[in-house]
Formats: C-alpha cells, sequence, structure tokens
C-alpha cells in the first residue's frame, strides 16, 4: 500500500534537487541551457549503459509514440521552465509550476470522466495554499510581471502535468529499461534542437568540468524520476501521483538551504509543513480506497500479462 507512493515521493524529490544543481553549474560559470543540454544528454548516455547491463531481451518499439510524447514533453517542461525564468522571479516561477498539482488532478478527473474524492480536493486546497509561503512570494510585486512569464511558467505546469499522465501508461513488451532509454533520446532530442547542443562538441562538456553537474543532473532529474514514475505512477493514478508529487517544492528549498546556504524563512517553513501536510492525508485517512486501487491495478496487470505468457 505505501511502496508505489513511496516511490512517486522519491522520484519528485529527486526533481526537486534539479534547480540547486543548474544553480551551483551557474557560479561555475555554465548557463542555465548548457546545464539542461548536459543533463539530457549524459541521462541518455546512462539510460543506454542500463539497457545494456539489464537487457535480456531484444529491443522492442512496440509503444514507442507514447514515449515519444513523454520525452518531448519532459524536455518541453525544462524549455518552457528556463523561458520564465527570464521574466519571472524564481520563487514565482516556483509557484507557477507547481500547478501541476491541480491541472494532473483535472487530466486525471477528464480521462476517468469522475470527480475526485473529498479527500483528495481537501489535500489540493490544503498545497495550492502551502506553495505560496513555502516559495516566498509573499512579498514580492506581481504588478511589473510580463504576462509571457505567467504563460510560459503556466505552459511548464502544463507539460509537466501530461509527462506524468502519459509516462503513466503502459507499453506491451517493452521493458522498463527499454522505456528510459528510449524517453531519454526523445528528451534530449527536444533540448538539443532549443538549448545548446554544441556543448557536446566544443569542449565544454567534458574539457570544462559540466559533465559533473551534468551527471548529477541526469540522475536527479532524468534517470530517477523516469523510472520510478513509469513503476509507480500506473499503480498510484493520475490524480494522486500529482499530490505526492509536491514534495519537490519543499526538497528544493531544504536542498537549496544546505547546498547553497539560502535562507529560509518562518513562513517558508510554515508553507512546507502545511504541503507535507497535504501530501500526506490522502495516505493516511484513505487507506482503503489506495489499497483498493492498488490491488485493483495490481490484478489488472498480472492478467495481463498471465494472458501473454500462456501457449
Amino acid at each position: 500500500m505505501y511502496l508505489y507512493p513511496l516511490l512517486v515521493v522519491i522520484a519528485a524529490s529527486s526533481f526537486g534537487i534539479v534547480s540547486t544543481i543548474i544553480k551551483l553549474a551557474m557560479r561555475s560559470g555554465f548557463s542555465v541551457a548548457e546545464a539542461v543540454t548536459s543533463q539530457f544528454f549524459i541521462g541518455f548516455c546512462i539510460a543506454v549503459c542500463i539497457s545494456l547491463v539489464t537487457n535480456r531481451s531484444n529491443f522492442s518499439f512496440k509503444g514507442v509514440k507514447i514515449l515519444l510524447f513523454a520525452g518531448l514533453l519532459t524536455g518541453l517542461t525544462n524549455i518552457l521552465y528556463g523561458h520564465s525564468l527570464n521574466f519571472l522571479p524564481a520563487s514565482l516561477a516556483v509557484v507557477l509550476l507547481f500547478q501541476f498539482t491541480w491541472i494532473g488532478m483535472l487530466i486525471s478527473c477528464i480521462t476517468k470522466r469522475q470527480f475526485p474524492s473529498r479527500i483528495e480536493f481537501i489535500s489540493l486546497i490544503i498545497l495550492v495554499a502551502g506553495t505560496i509561503p513555502a516559495a516566498g512570494i509573499i512579498d514580492v510585486d506581481l504588478s511589473q510581471i510580463p504576462f509571457q512569464g505567467w504563460l510560459w511558467g503556466l505552459a511548464a505546469a502544463l507539460c509537466y502535468s501530461l509527462f506524468l499522465y502519459v509516462n503513466g501508461k503502459t507499453t506491451a513488451s517493452m521493458t522498463t529499461s527499454n522505456r528510459l532509454v528510449l524517453v531519454s533520446f526523445f528528451a534530449f532530442m527536444t533540448t538539443a534542437a532549443f538549448q545548446s547542443p554544441e556543448i557536446i562538441w566544443n569542449g565544454t562538456l567534458f574539457n570544462e568540468g559540466l559533465w559533473i553537474y551534468g551527471l548529477a543532473l541526469g540522475l536527479f532529474g532524468m534517470i530517477i524520476p523516469v523510472f520510478l514514475f513509469t513503476i509507480a505512477v500506473p499503480k498510484v493514478g493520475l490524480g494522486m501521483s500529482s499530490i505526492l508529487s509536491a514534495v519537490e517544492l519543499p526538497i528544493a528549498v531544504m536542498v537549496s538551504v544546505i547546498l547553497l546556504s539560502e535562507t529560509v524563512t518562518t513562513l517558508q517553513i510554515a508553507g512546507i509543513v502545511t504541503i507535507v501536510i497535504g501530501i500526506s492525508l490522502p495516505t493516511l485517512l484513505d487507506k482503503d480506497g489506495l489499497l483498493k486501487n492498488v490491488k485493483t491495478k495490481y490484478k489488472k496487470s498480472s492478467k495481463k500479462f498471465a494472458k501473454g505468457s500462456s501457449i
């Protein structure tokens, strides 16, 4: 009952580390575009290595259209979020990105044709209420924010929500490592088309030390979250996954305090506590519903496996 929600939390937490690693790369003289490109290039290389070591079956391309969209949305999320930072304070950009919580819930309601449960709805309200103080946006002057900033930020949130939805789709006859290779490849190609692909051949990546940050970004921003989301989202469901993924913000704040020595206010701490409460509510108060959801999806996947394995 708790394993798959925990995997979603770990995946979202790894995403929360990415912003701090990018800031460290910027302190070393690299641009955001260079850091993001290194993230997806090295992430793709790691995915290929994992597939070569662990995959014992032939590489399958069944369901490649789903993975094309998953990779495309992964790359677009980072590109759009980077564009939003050109117009918005970092705190406001984070708040806009975190609108994926209710957008993901809305997508889940539309696709399932049902309303969220009372607990999920209450949890969502608590999350939205905690996000603003946690990001330190209370004192930000919103009157001077250009329209483009709002647009890029909300577009990034939409792409992230769609990524969770698409990445949760199962693909027949394809191992998780194969999925990881294809998603990372399409994400890299999308990023390379709009960011800084020249770092691969001009010496910036390997000769100037960018690979160190790219390795960390590839692991925490690509390999770990995509791998775990692939396993857990189909079991937990998009709505619950969107709620649990809100843990990314508290992790981002805590890691920035530890590694960047950034200060955190009492109001931010209160917002973080509020988010943690909002994340915990569905799991703690709706154990029966969550357990039923996991069991139902497990039985369905078991039947599909048995059917595919029969002679």
